[in-house]
């Protein structure tokens, strides 16, 4: 089981981070990677993971929310870390018209040109988007014959925006979300739709803890060693043993990021 989404650089992990990549190694993960959100966490979470070499690999790259703290130029700055072995894709990047942390207008641009940086290194993307879908689709559908490879993580939208992601041949990484019996109904049908060479698993922890773990946690962190439950609850959706959607997520895995 391979977490494609976890940000160990959270303050939430400062006291434990060993002991939290030993409770998932111990849970049955045999990989996690490591989100960065900004320029200075693309250099953390580069460094974090040679820590855990084969285990812990990173990504490099600007979220939307922190868009507004760089400009197009400075994304050059990115290559020499992309050019790392452990670091295996730009990201985390895209749209998030939610929050609205940085201005649409900069949140776009930067978006495309971490595309554009990825394109031109030959490297795959992990994307956000978040109440922003028709602009995401319009600025990365250009681009998407030019990528290797592409997942949006922590995927909760629609039908319709479900079947625009698979037909720009998009990878869906669903979290926990899918557990919340409040929040997650939707997302439960939605899992049942994604084809087996398209689905991967992830915990996005420290947030997104499932909601329905008994015994229930006594913190509301998240951790990657509930991967496994993440699992179960979609085989069940799915109506697929655990060794079956265990075999097609590490198969997307190693096509997704050339493992």
């Amino acid at each position: 089981m391979f977490d494609i989404a976890l940000n160990l650089t959270s303050s939430q992990f400062d006291k434990d981070r060993d002991e939290v990549i030993a409770r998932a190694q111990q849970a049955g993960v045999n990989g996690m990677l490591l989100l960065a959100s900004d320029m200075d966490e693309s250099t953390a979470v580069s460094e974090l993971a040679l820590q855990w070499p084969g285990l812990c690999y990173a990504t490099a790259g600007v979220h939307p929310h922190d868009a507004k703290s760089v400009t197009i130029e400075q994304l050059q700055q990115l290559k020499p870390l992309l050019a790392q072995s452990q670091v295996l894709a730009v990201g985390e990047c895209g749209l998030d018209f939610n929050r609205d942390f940085s201005p649409r207008p900069q949140q776009e641009a930067i978006f495309e040109a971490q595309l554009a940086l990825a394109a031109e290194l030959n490297m795959p993307v992990v994307m956000h988007e978040r109440d922003a879908h028709q602009r995401f689709i319009d600025i990365l559908t250009p681009w998407r014959d030019k990528l290797p490879g592409a997942v949006l993580h922590c995927f909760t939208s629609d039908k319709a925006a479900l079947k625009a992601c698979l037909d720009l041949d998009l990878y869906i990484g669903i979290t926990g979300w899918v557990c919340d019996e409040r929040r997650g109904e939707d997302l439960q049908q939605r899992v049942t739709e994604i084809p087996n060479d398209r689905l991967l698993l992830e915990t996005d922890a420290p947030y997104l803890l499932p909601r329905d773990l008994r015994p229930k946690p006594k913190s509301r962190r998240n951790e990657p060693c509930y991967l496994p439950h993440i699992y179960q609850k979609v085989a069940g959706l799915r109506e697929q043993t655990v060794a079956d959607l265990q075999l097609h997520t590490q198969q997307n895995i190693k096509r997704l990021f050339n493992l």
